[in-house]
């Protein structure tokens, strides 16, 4: 590379490189193995429809980052979104959380969840404290919610049952409703919505305007280039021509088990770890229907086994503009890791949604499409914490920050993914002081 290289190199130009460079100033580089930015925050359209990557939403709570939101959009932009998500089950919608909303449910399914949610409330004798997720759900909400809700649908998410799971990852992401919520939930008086994203922001042509206007803001990336492989101990990145290009602080939101698989040549100890990292991939199809859909909502969760899917979302009640007029546009995120066959389950999908009350007949379906997540959720498994307490004392060691949802390996919101790339440019600075 000609010139004086940067002192700071940053792979990736999603929201947490982005992000970092914002924070950065002009002492980096971007590299980006895309012709584009946003990683996973991006926007397809096709036919006056538009898709995102599943749902991407945007929940701001730090006050630097509604700051900086602030100066990325002008005022009255984005679209202030109050959450409507609803369980479909037993053949009815209830509210989300499930586990404080039994009303409208069948009511032996309600009963169950209710007497059994009690019995962990009345317990009197000690409790060990959970060791995985599946514990933690019979210990905090009893085994008819477990059983109806909590156990089957988040199998169907992460893909693998929750005892395989760490109970440690979710305070945050799995609300804990009070004794008052499930009783009012129980008679229907429920009369706020619980959780971390009741509220969201939303660009009207979808995600992707978020990476794009930030990226208008900074120093604009190389694109299509990324080191096939990162050289530690002489601190340069090695790309597919053989050049090299020195760095003196890395960061970098690869996928945090590729990274250490491939991409850098790690002792025998950090490789090992990196293997016990895990990640499930996420099939899901884009939907065009060309009527309205019929349901108020922004998104459903579906824990039975008998549909396809786990969740459906609806981008064209985020904003207007996601479909043609008198059109609907969806994400359908699916309980299976192989790659469908369209031909077989589009016809099963189609029916679940007209069940659901979403269309009111296959035929007003346009058009389906697969696509892939190869990298979409990390299982917070048992061996998770302890490989990463060898994996990132290496890196840091050798100036390489490793950041971001997958770069950081773990479970995160799109807020999450700009104060991960804030916190790198900080660490950056330290290392090349």
């Amino acid at each position: 590379m000609a010139g004086t290289t940067p002192p700071i190199t940053i792979l990736g130009a999603g929201l947490t490189g982005l992000s970092a460079a914002h924070h950065l100033g002009d002492d980096f580089q971007l590299l980006e193995r895309l012709g584009h930015v946003g990683g996973h925050a991006i926007t397809l359209a096709e036919g006056g429809y538009r898709f995102d990557r599943t749902g991407h939403l945007l929940h701001l709570r730090d006050p630097g980052i509604k700051a900086w939101m602030a100066e990325v959009f002008d005022e009255g932009y984005l679209l202030k979104v109050q959450r409507k998500s609803e369980v479909f089950s037993h053949g009815r919608y209830t509210r989300y959380p499930y586990q404080a909303n039994t009303f409208g449910l069948p009511p032996e399914v309600a009963y169950e969840c209710l007497q059994g949610y009690l019995a962990t409330r009345l317990r009197t004798e000690p409790v060990a404290p959970p060791t995985n997720f599946e514990e933690f759900c019979l210990q905090n909400f009893g085994e008819g919610f477990s059983k109806h809700f909590m156990i089957p649908y988040n199998s169907r998410l992460w893909g693998v049952h929750p005892s395989e799971i760490t109970a440690a990852w979710c305070s945050r992401f799995v609300p804990l409703p009070k004794l008052d919520d499930v009783i009012a939930g129980a008679v229907g008086l429920n009369d706020r919505e619980l959780g971390y994203n009741t509220n969201f922001l939303y660009p009207p042509t979808g995600i992707h305007a978020l990476p794009e206007r930030i990226a208008e803001r900074v120093k604009a990336p190389r694109f299509h280039t990324a080191p096939t492989a990162i050289d530690w101990r002489r601190r340069e990145m090695v790309f597919e021509d053989n050049h090299r290009e020195p760095y003196r602080a890395l960061i970098t939101t690869a996928p945090l088990k590729s990274l250490v698989a491939s991409l850098v040549d790690a002792p025998e100890a950090v490789r090992v770890a990196g293997e016990k990292l895990r990640c499930t991939k996420l099939w899901y199809l884009d939907v065009a229907a060309r009527a309205p859909c019929r349901r108020d909502i922004h998104w459903a969760y579906v824990p039975e086994e008998k549909y396809p899917f786990y969740r459906v979302g609806v981008y064209s009640h985020f904003s207007p503009q996601m479909a043609p007029p008198g059109g609907s546009s969806y994400y359908v995120e699916l309980a299976s890791r192989e790659a469908p066959d369209l031909e077989t389950l589009g016809p099963e999908v189609a029916r679940g949604m007209v069940e659901m009350g979403l269309v009111a007949s296959v035929d007003e379906i346009e058009f389906m499409r697969a696509r892939c997540i190869e990298y979409a959720y990390v299982i917070f498994d048992h061996n998770f914490y302890s490989s990463l307490e060898i994996i990132r004392p290496f890196l840091q060691e050798q100036g390489i920050i490793s950041a971001g949802r997958y770069g950081g390996w773990n479970y995160s919101a799109m807020e999450d993914a700009l104060i991960f790339g804030r916190a790198a440019a900080q660490e950056a600075r330290e290392i090349v002081k």
